[in-house]
């Protein structure tokens, strides 16, 4: 009897999740048969889990970042760290946004379709201006941006915070030891929030299966499995081969070890739920703790391989919807914007559809177009969301590795960011 209570206590938090998503799902149906509301029932205790995701995620950046660039010692590792992962972040994400259109412009999941796009709305929101972009990185007031959750200029703040700390040396140690045990605080609190994490999966998925069914997936079928079929494209091209060649770490290593934060971001689909656990994971794969605490935070909010690849795939998918040829500039502008686009983008689940709004604006493309994939958005956002989250991973290893701090894979490491499975 104490053996079995003892495995019992021992399930980890991934096969926790893995049941309360395959219950959602044989829930979702039932709920779709007998017509429950689940957006009274069921959805509240998925709103509860995001609200509780986001309420740790902007004080666990800004202590991990302050951390992670006062950990660097000066400015010449801050600057050489920084560049590297800004250049990878950036180059994986226009690789792949191409693979999205070419995938797209090949298969041309569009054509023959006949979606009706009649009382279809989508708000226009104004692409945004180069200058503008970059200048809106730089927070005005830092407490307004805390108090809004604009994780860029959270970040901007925190990494000239971290380095000025640095800069100071011993007299400061002090503080950086503060926000070193606040880094460990929140982290543990996050896995504390993680507790609840397969009640809210469960009804996330219920609520997604529920509203969904097989009937508006039917006709978009071709865009899921086209969308799936990029993301391992781009996992076996740039992640695997990243790891196989730079790190060289085995892919089944890997796995094992990220398999933590993948399954979160695939069943939350928010890339903020997974930052702690993928904090923990890629140290324990051997990243070193000052680059994870830097890439990881950075990437939450800038590295978005999943979103680029759909934002191709869409583009593409409702020009073909309404008959519009794409020319080779427009495509190219689509490639770019969804770099410059996905500058921001907040870690929560769609918010992909607010940027692809801007994409569609820049290129000509039907706002409407928006609410044709907006149905499915949910089963797409697992897909991109475990995508990001995977960069983010592979982003702290290759660093780690380019900076000479890779160390060999322990998966009992004792982490400073260690997080409990409830």
């Amino acid at each position: 009897m104490s053996d079995k209570t003892s495995s019992r206590k021992k399930l980890s938090l991934p096969a926790k999740m893995a049941i309360g998503m395959i219950a959602g799902i044989v829930a979702g149906v039932i709920c779709q048969a007998i017509n429950l509301n689940t957006n009274i029932y069921i959805k509240p205790f998925g709103d509860l889990f995001i609200r509780l995701i986001r309420m740790v995620v902007v004080p666990l950046v800004f202590a991990s970042l302050v951390t992670g660039a006062a950990s660097m010692g000066n400015a010449k590792k801050l600057g050489s760290v920084a560049t590297k992962s800004l250049v990878w972040m950036f180059g994986t994400s226009a690789i792949a946004t191409g693979l999205g259109l070419i995938f797209a412009n090949v298969f041309k999941p569009g054509v023959g379709l006949n979606l009706s796009t009649e009382g279809l709305a989508a708000k226009e929101i104004a692409p945004p201006n180069f200058v503008d972009t970059l200048l809106n990185i730089v927070p005005i007031n830092p407490m307004e941006a805390f108090s809004t959750g604009n994780l860029l200029q959270i970040i901007f703040f925190a990494m000239l915070f971290g380095f000025a700390l640095s800069m100071l040396g011993e007299k400061v140690k002090p503080l950086v030891n503060i926000f070193e045990q606040l880094s460990e605080t929140m982290i543990k609190l996050t896995g504390i929030v993680m507790g609840y994490a397969p009640i809210g999966v469960f009804a996330l998925i219920t609520v997604t299966v529920a509203q969904n069914g097989i009937g508006v997936l039917l006709p978009l079928l071709k865009v899921i499995i086209l969308l799936y079929v990029v993301c391992l494209v781009h996992i076996c091209l740039v992640y695997f081969t990243s790891i196989k060649f730079i790190t060289k770490k085995g892919i089944r290593e890997f796995l094992k070890g990220a398999a933590e934060p993948l399954l979160v971001a695939f069943t939350t689909c928010s890339s903020a739920a997974a930052l702690a656990v993928n904090l923990k994971a890629t140290q324990r794969l051997g990243a070193s703790k000052s680059v994870a605490s830097f890439t990881i935070p950075l990437g939450n909010t800038i590295n978005m391989d999943g979103a680029a690849i759909y934002l191709g795939i869409a583009a593409v998918f409702v020009a073909q919807v309404y008959g519009i040829d794409l020319s080779f500039g427009q495509q190219l502008t689509i490639l770019l914007m969804s770099v410059l686009a996905s500058i921001g983008s907040v870690g929560v689940p769609s918010s992909a559809l607010v940027v692809m709004t801007m994409v569609f604006t820049s290129v000509g493309l039907p706002i409407e177009g928006v609410a044709l994939v907006a149905g499915v958005d949910r089963i797409l956002d697992m897909a991109r969301t475990t995508l990001n989250v995977m960069g983010d991973a592979t982003t702290a290893l290759v660093i780690s590795k380019f900076e000479g701090e890779l160390s060999e894979t322990d998966y009992n490491r004792d982490v400073d960011s260690s997080v409990t499975s409830a």
